[in-house]
């Protein structure tokens, strides 16, 4: 990390310019580019879970080792020198392609020598009737993995350490201006994307990618337009010990009248809980007593309160109907176990809502992750959408810098990009 080490101080110095001495590793440009101004290949903003994901497959690709990558991050770097004895109450559920994707550059094995929990099964069923589907395997392979987004974030940097040359990590950063070239320069005028960081200094990049987030900066610079709305709504969070020790490998997600609640496996004793609720209903479960708090859990998965006669008949003639058409094997229906305890200051809440890019691609930018779509928690897709863009963009990019193709040409990024928007085509 000797690079990415001297890189960072230079920046977080205050009165460093990067005018002085040349630092190891980098690359500089005359003519077209101002004195002392870096140019990288690739330049990922923000450093989250998809960001750093992005930047580590490219630092671990075959084709990029004689390219130059820099992640931008605006927060401090986080070390996790040791696992916390109390989970974290903000997990993901990372589906087996994205853990093949963390697996193609190591940081899958990390993840593996901390902690995870797999599931094998899913439970969803309705509060108002007796409608259930049952997801699972014969075979009993693993649907899918609880992980904590410490850990996911922990194996990451890891694997960032492990490739100092390819890819520099500027830490604290903030960017204040993105310029992108004009359809003609010269000697004057650069055709790579100029950044500028709050301090004054200026970089080039031949590709920017955003993956800043649902407020991202290099979506509003890139005059990339964003559709969006909040659902009313926020999730509550919490770290949940069961009642008694189980195997837990089912994630059991119940609708209630006023939204979605999920229970998904941690350890034998432990489960994450994501409630979906009106933002009055959340405010006063996150403030409620524990004890009133455990028994509208147990409560909101076990009760048949919101059952109503009608709707009951209506969806057994249903159920009969869709068995005489399609006769389908029967799982039993099953009941999530008891909770008996919450951690101490694991309960909060965020609000939800979705966006959705116009564009995820136009010249010399992409968008990744939150950047280019923001969904709600329901599914648990979030991430794992942020990993299927880095698959995609990686492959395009990886056979761009094989061919000795310019990176961040418009028809090469939307021609790949196609694969993610599914009835847009874009003109040849």
């Amino acid at each position: 990390m000797a690079a990415c080490t001297r890189l960072s101080r230079a920046l977080l110095v205050p009165g460093a310019t990067l005018g002085g001495p040349r630092l190891p590793g980098l690359r500089w440009l005359s003519g077209s580019v101002g004195p002392g101004q870096a140019v990288y290949d690739v330049v990922v903003a923000g450093g989250g879970m998809v960001g750093t994901a992005m930047a580590c497959a490219l630092g671990h690709n075959v084709h990029f080792r004689d390219k130059k990558i820099l992640l931008l991050e605006a927060g401090p770097h986080k070390v996790l020198d040791k696992l916390p004895a109390t989970y974290s109450n903000r997990v993901s559920s990372i589906t087996p392609g994205s853990a093949t994707l963390l697996s193609s550059f190591g940081a899958w094995d990390h993840i593996c020598n901390m902690r995870y929990k797999p599931f094998r099964r899913m439970q969803v069923w309705d509060a108002c009737s007796e409608a259930l589907i049952i997801f699972d395997k014969d075979d009993l392979d693993d649907m899918g993995y609880i992980v904590e987004n410490d850990v996911i974030m922990s194996a990451l940097s890891k694997q960032l350490d492990a490739v100092p040359d390819q890819v520099e990590v500027v830490y604290r950063s903030k960017v204040i201006n993105y310029t992108w070239p004009g359809p003609f320069f010269n000697a004057e005028t650069s055709p790579w994307v100029q950044i500028t960081l709050a301090d004054g200094r200026q970089l080039q990049t031949k590709l920017l990618i955003g993956a800043d987030g649902q407020n991202s900066g290099v979506r509003r610079a890139s005059g990339i337009q964003n559709v969006c709305w909040p659902y009313d709504q926020s999730a509550v969070v919490a770290t949940l010990h069961l009642s008694e020790p189980t195997d837990n490998n089912v994630a059991w997600q119940r609708f209630l009248p006023s939204g979605p609640i999920a229970l998904l496996p941690l350890s034998d004793t432990l489960s994450s809980l994501v409630w979906s609720t009106s933002h009055e209903h959340a405010a006063e479960l996150v403030s409620m007593e524990e004890e009133n708090f455990l028994d509208a859990i147990n409560s909101a998965f076990w009760s048949d309160a919101s059952h109503t006669d009608f709707i009951d008949s209506a969806g057994s003639v249903l159920q009969y109907a869709f068995t005489l058409l399609q006769p389908t094997k029967s799982s039993a229906r099953q009941l999530p176990p008891s909770v008996a305890k919450v951690d101490p200051k694991s309960r909060a809440l965020f609000p939800l809502g979705m966006g959705h890019a116009v564009e995820y691609v136009r010249p010399r930018v992409a968008l990744i992750g939150d950047a280019a779509h923001r969904v709600h928690p329901l599914a648990g897709q979030g991430v794992n959408m942020g990993f299927g863009d880095i698959s995609s963009l990686v492959h395009h990019l990886s056979r761009a810098a094989f061919n000795g193709k310019d990176l961040g040409t418009d028809y090469g990024l939307r021609k790949q990009m196609n694969a993610l928007l599914p009835g847009h085509c874009f003109e040849e």
